[in-house]
């Protein structure tokens, strides 16, 4: 696969393992990042818009709280909408990767 495939593939998925990370609980943009920098290799230059997208579209909330080591930080959570959006993109994510592993033969 292409390294401009692998990037596709990846952006693709993003909204849904933000999603997904954020359904375990609240947490801030940066940490967020890091953990998909590990994961799935995604930058953090990546994140930021779409945070900024997904509050927009009332996907997530936010609150500042202090910090100990800086200035506030954004935290950010999942409203009910954002909780329904994760519940069907991971049904559509699972009904698509069986359809794609049954056509590789893996299934």
């Amino acid at each position: 696969m292409t390294e401009q495939n692998q990037v596709q593939l990846k952006k693709g998925a993003l909204e849904l393992c933000v999603l997904a990370l954020l359904a375990r609980g609240e947490s801030y943009a940066y940490e967020i990042a890091s953990a998909l920098a590990a994961g799935v290799g995604m930058g953090e230059g990546t994140i930021y818009p779409l945070m900024r997208r997904m509050q927009d579209d009332r996907l997530v909330e936010t609150r500042l709280a202090e910090s100990n080591s800086g200035p506030p930080r954004k935290y950010y959570r999942l409203t009910p909408a954002g909780r329904a959006a994760f519940a069907a993109q991971k049904r559509e994510w699972r009904t698509f990767t069986d359809a794609v592993n049954q056509l590789l033969g893996e299934r």
